[in-house]
């Protein structure tokens, strides 16, 4: 049986909560520092598993040279003083302690292990190229880096420390559930698990991870919905007798073309653009338009995955099934290329399974 809990990611702004503004200047200056020794962390810790892991590779080392990774006071031959773990952490430490706080770097350490053995087996086959982590490197820390979390009524939101540096959330008018889950957070209704803090264009954005129970419906697994991603709607559903089809291709499709067609027009014009700043100022408009369609097919995917799992909570469907996707895939590969570009099936079914895993629905993909 399953896990009771599942694990959201929310991302909230922050802003430096200090009175004065050289002191905020220092909070920023200061998160600046923390990411960029993450930044060079992250990528001392890949290049030390990378050549530990093809140590043995190195056939031209001389025939005295021990290859076995671990600790030499538990096996004969091992070639470590310590732990494999321990080994990568040592490294990050010694070379910043003092500039940033060790919590972070035991998280970075952990987080990149985890991964580095995840990839392990295509490294092995040459099939992945190794991480080269960005300047702009969300940093790790465990839940014990926030501390005080608290709502204060005179600033109408939420405010907490992170180590020794103040900052407060800037939720806006909210639309979504993150004032909640922070309400619920302070309650001690709900677990904050291991986050992560990224700065980005002079902006702070918390990635705050919470573990909140799955909601709890009365579904039955024998009864069955079927689904399937066409090509005329998104979302085709059946339980049983009852059916919906979920949004049109005209509906999803008109939206996303009008702004692709802003966005070319707004190419072309670059060219005659006051330039100010170079090419940055130059593709503003760009840039802008981008985002507008990314925000309006998340928005509209959210909403079609919403009502596919709305419809199988009200009709008890314990199961669903996703029908014959790939050859779809295949279909629309041959027929319509314009189509596929355009309709985003994966991050459809990325949606669709996050939201079943939270109301309990068993999903299948056939």
């Amino acid at each position: 049986m399953g896990k009771d809990t599942i694990k959201l990611i929310r991302k909230i702004q922050l802003q430096v909560d200090a009175p004065t503004q050289e002191e905020k200047k220092e909070g920023l200056n200061t998160l600046y520092r923390w990411q960029n020794r993450s930044y060079r962390a992250a990528n001392l810790i890949i290049a030390h598993l990378y050549v530990q892991e093809m140590i043995k590779e190195f056939f031209y080392l001389s025939e005295g040279i021990r290859y076995r990774l671990a600790d030499e006071k538990k096996a004969e031959d091992g070639i470590l003083n310590r732990s494999k773990t321990n080994c990568t952490y040592r490294v990050i430490s010694d070379r910043f302690k003092g500039e940033i706080p060790t919590n972070i770097l035991a998280n970075l350490n952990n987080n990149i292990i985890n991964t580095f053995h995840k990839n392990l087996p295509d490294y092995r086959k040459g099939e992945r190229s190794l991480a080269n982590f960005r300047k702009d490197i969300p940093f790790p820390f465990g839940p014990t880096g926030i501390q005080r979390l608290s709502y204060k009524e005179e600033k109408k939101t939420f405010c907490f420390r992170l180590f020794s540096i103040p900052l407060k959330a800037y939720l806006g008018k909210d639309y979504t559930d993150k004032r909640c889950l922070l309400e619920q957070l302070v309650a001690g209704q709900i677990k904050l698990c291991a986050s992560k803090l990224q700065l980005k264009k002079g902006k702070i954005y918390w990635l705050a991870v919470f573990e909140i129970e799955k909601e709890k419906h009365r579904l039955k697994p024998e009864v069955i919905a079927e689904a399937s991603l066409s090509l005329e709607h998104p979302i085709i559903v059946k339980s049983g007798k009852k059916s919906l089809s979920i949004g049109t291709r005209e509906e999803f499709l008109y939206r996303r073309l009008a702004i692709q067609a802003a966005q070319k027009r707004a190419h072309s014009g670059a060219t005659y653009c006051r330039p100010g700043k170079g090419r940055k100022r130059k593709i503003k408009a760009v840039e802008r338009f981008h985002d507008m369609e990314k925000n309006y097919v998340g928005n509209r995917l959210h909403v079609y995955s919403r009502k596919l799992i709305d419809f199988c909570v009200k009709h008890k469907a314990g199961t669903l099934i996703l029908l014959n996707q790939e050859d779809k895939m295949e279909i629309a590969k041959e027929e319509d290329g314009f189509l596929l570009r355009n309709w985003n099936y994966y991050e459809l079914m990325t949606k669709i399974k996050y939201k079943a895993e939270k109301a309990g629905i068993e999903l299948i993909v056939d």
